[in-house]
């Protein structure tokens, strides 16, 4: 079966090299790429034109669009019979397309899920991709559900489901995801389809992201009893057990600690093995980034969620039904 590989792109200088260059290097070379690129003003488009004659690469152009419009024009305009989404930002493995295809190939799924994994560079984001990303043994095949920065699927399935939702700008390869699971059921698992990318840089990025991570499943009307649960900690939970301690016996705040231990446990199993190899300064410094990075996103999430809920309440008669969690 022909396979295009699609992408979208917008101000990307810095990375897109690496991902092309992990192209040409797949076990598996792609049928074809495309690109499709937002507006890029930073020298993008300077880089993919020195990758024209190396790949078989198809660039494409519509400025303004979001993801979903890009990711969307860029399979429309694909002429392989699967698709293998990925973003700019990943540097992937040789074997990525060959793992992530074969699933489909055999007949197993329409839809494959890769995975994908840190490619951090500073102690901060080394730690932030303990805190926020699952290791593989985290995960359960059978309920995965991937990024599109790694899967693929077949172009007559993107088709049923009416494809990537257009009207929201963050968590869409959710939405896309839970179309493509209520129509055919579990996808196939390909773990060693392994996309790594970097995380954000620095705190302030890493909340912004996450702020417009929840404004967007406050569009989708997602993950309600998770953000519910959010509220409850830090707006009931955490001052009730500060006044019961002053009224009752300084004892009761050992459940802050009780909390902090359930919060943070999954996050440091992830992030002891890494330490290896550093100094012990280093090891401190990551160990001391988890509870403000979890803090940090939590907090992020909780001011971008109800951002997301107005948004959806003023454009509930523009939204299309779309489904849920299966």
């Amino acid at each position: 079966m022909k396979v295009s590989v699609i992408a979208t792109v917008l101000n990307e200088r810095e990375s897109i090299g690496a991902l092309l260059d992990s192209l040409a290097a797949q076990t598996r070379p792609p049928d074809e790429i495309v690109i499709v690129d937002g507006g890029s003003t930073d020298g993008t488009l300077d880089i993919l034109g020195r990758y024209l004659e190396r790949l078989p690469l198809k660039l494409l152009f519509q400025p303004g669009a979001n993801i979903s419009q890009g990711r969307n024009y860029a399979i429309r305009n694909a002429t392989g019979e699967i698709i293998a989404s990925t973003d700019a930002g990943t540097r992937l493995v040789p074997e990525w397309l060959a793992e992530i295809v074969a699933p489909i190939e055999r007949g197993e799924a329409p839809v494959s899920a890769g995975f994908f994994a840190s490619d951090p560079r500073t102690v901060f984001e080394l730690a932030l991709g303990a805190t926020t990303l699952p290791d593989l043994r985290d995960i359960r095949p059978d309920r995965f559900l991937p990024s599109s920065r790694s899967v693929a699927f077949l172009k007559r399935a993107w088709e049923e489901v009416g494809g990537y939702p257009e009207w929201l700008d963050y968590c869409e390869d959710l939405i896309f995801d839970f179309a493509l699971r209520r129509r055919y059921g579990a996808f196939a698992f390909a773990p060693r389809a392994i996309a790594h990318f970097r995380p954000r840089p620095n705190l302030r990025a890493f909340a912004r992201q996450y702020y417009r991570y929840a404004r967007g499943d406050g569009k989708a009307d997602l993950w309600r009893e998770r953000q519910a649960a959010r509220y409850g900690t830090y707006f009931v939970a955490v001052p009730l057990i500060l006044v019961a301690g002053l009224v009752l016996h300084p004892a009761v705040w050992l459940l802050y600690l009780l909390g902090a231990a359930a919060m943070l446990r999954t996050p440091y199993r992830r992030l002891l093995p890494r330490l290896a190899g550093l100094s012990p300064a280093d090891r401190a410094r990551a160990i001391l980034w988890v509870p403000v990075i979890r803090v940090t996103g939590d907090w992020a999430k909780m001011v971008g969620y109800p951002v997301g809920v107005l948004w959806r309440l003023r454009h509930r008669k523009e939204i299309p039904p779309h489904p849920r969690r299966p």
